[in-house]
């Protein structure tokens, strides 16, 4: 469905659009989105009278994900044609509700325009973290006038500085031309507390000479909180023997060249979620419970990718070819032993304990365990660490081992020892599958279950380091149930 157009902006192959979209973003939840541009010649609302020029589509996760919250993709959907790219940014909305309507004027503005004098109007940015800026506002043309009178405008607060009172705002003047090549008169820089002064000495800047000459509405608000953190995945996969030869069609590993097994759906169904949040897609995978080459030697901690050194594998689609690869020269074997994997993403998330990164482990098991006791003092341990343990059942087993490691009704404890936290989360496959066990009934309701209480086992480990929110917007930001996140 259409959610919204932007404005149409006159002659120009490199657009910055003003209009701003506010969205719900769910963290949990794989969020898709389309931007399709257009080249409008004519007034018609109806876009097949006008050129398509491209399409591109990603997910709101995705740019949530990326590198200060910005993420280039290319424009494609006109067959052997570069279309250009378009470039996408998110920002999470702070709580500042206020509005401000504001005025500005100026004077002995430089004049462009060969006849006549110049035509201003002013173009505001907001700063965003990484030093880029963010368009926000334009004001209308004063026709042919080089001392202009702006009509007042009002504008969210949030939409200008995101609610913070000092954070840069940018202002550019340039004269109006018709083709579009509109002339640069000059610039200046400001910020929302030195505007809500109004009309003052402090509010002249040098252009020429540019006045705020009214700010009114102005009201102080909490500023919502941020933490800058960002998440890293680490998926493993069980390869004992309790899962059936691989060869066999009875078996959770199946090789069946014309559908998926049930541990490929479960890591391609989660995983498609999970890579959005992680900028490089690059995912250590591993594997534990089998007998590797060709020492025949047994592993609870071995690299999918056969790559000790470097264990990371590209995207999802990546993780499933080396756990294919994996599949065909490793014996299944055992025991199931949890305790290396928990404690393997355990020493990573112990070096970083400032709240800047945060680890997720991903195990997808056919449920048979050998070391519960260990587990349990792997789990209580690294429940004092940035980190969480997702855990994916697989096959018909009765789970009684994971749901007691979930410990949602009692805390997971070991020796007399309570878990800090509850960092585990269980989910069994068998419940989002249809009759057959063949196909996923809602890949969406299982993400959504899978990584529903990561962001409060996040906001928790935080809070129990008393690590402090970062008042500005960071390029990473491990959500709540609900935010807004303007695009």
């Amino acid at each position: 469905t259409g959610f919204g157009r932007t404005e149409v902006i006159d002659n120009t192959l490199n657009p910055d659009f003003v209009r701003k979209y506010i969205l719900d973003y769910f963290f949990e939840e794989k969020q898709n989105l389309r931007f399709d541009l257009y080249d409008v010649d004519s007034k018609s609302p109806d876009l097949s009278k006008h050129d398509f020029l491209g399409q591109a589509f990603c997910t709101l996760g995705e740019i949530v994900g990326s590198p200060a919250s910005r993420l280039e993709k290319p424009l494609g959907g006109i067959a052997g044609k570069k279309c250009g790219s378009i470039i996408l940014s998110a920002e999470e909305l702070g709580n500042c509700r206020d509005s401000a309507t504001m005025q500005f004027c100026a004077n002995k503005l430089d004049k462009k325009d060969f006849f006549g004098k110049s035509d201003p109007f002013m173009v505001f940015y907001r700063s965003n973290e990484d030093g880029t800026f963010t368009i926000c506002h334009k004001t209308e043309v004063v026709k042919n006038t080089l001392n202009p009178v702006w009509q007042s405008f009002t504008i969210a607060v949030r939409a200008l500085c995101n609610g913070d009172f000092d954070r840069t705002i940018k202002i550019e003047v340039y004269d109006w031309d018709r083709d579009g090549s509109h002339d640069f008169i000059g610039e200046f820089t400001t910020s929302y507390r030195e505007l809500a002064r109004g009309q003052s000495q402090f509010n002249v800047y040098e252009v020429s000479v540019v006045t705020c000459t009214s700010l009114v509405d102005f009201s102080l608000s909490l500023l919502y909180p941020y933490f800058r953190t960002q998440i890293n995945f680490t998926v493993a996969i069980d390869f004992t023997a309790s899962n059936g030869n691989p060869s066999q069609s009875t078996s959770l590993h199946y090789m069946n060249p014309y559908q998926m097994n049930a541990y490929a759906m479960a890591l391609k169904a989660v995983g498609e979620i999970i890579q959005d949040y992680d900028s490089d897609k690059m995912f250590p995978a591993l594997g534990f419970g089998a007998k590797l080459p060709p020492d025949g030697r047994v592993s609870h901690e071995f690299p999918l990718n056969g790559d000790i050194e470097n264990p990371y594998c590209n995207g999802i689609d990546g993780i499933l070819e080396a756990y294919h690869e994996s599949l065909k020269s490793v014996q299944l074997y055992g025991p199931t032993n949890f305790a290396p994997i928990v404690n393997h993403v355990a020493s990573y998330a112990a070096a970083v304990q400032d709240g800047s990164q945060y680890f997720v482990l991903l195990i997808i098991t056919d449920g048979v365990i050998s070391d519960m006791a260990q587990t349990k003092e792997a789990i209580v341990n690294g429940a004092k660490l940035p980190m969480s343990i997702i855990i994916v059942g697989v096959g018909q087993a009765e789970f009684d081992a994971m749901v007691e490691l979930d410990g949602d009704d009692i805390r997971v404890s070991s020796r007399g020892k309570l878990a800090e936290r509850d960092i585990v989360q269980f989910v069994p496959f068998r419940d989002y599958m249809d009759r057959t066990g063949n196909h996923v009934l809602s890949m969406a309701r299982l993400a959504k279950d899978v990584l529903a209480e990561i962001p409060d086992q996040l906001i928790s480990y935080m809070k129990s380091r008393g690590v402090k929110p970062n008042p500005t917007p960071p390029a990473h930001t491990p959500p709540g149930h609900t935010h807004h996140t303007q695009i």
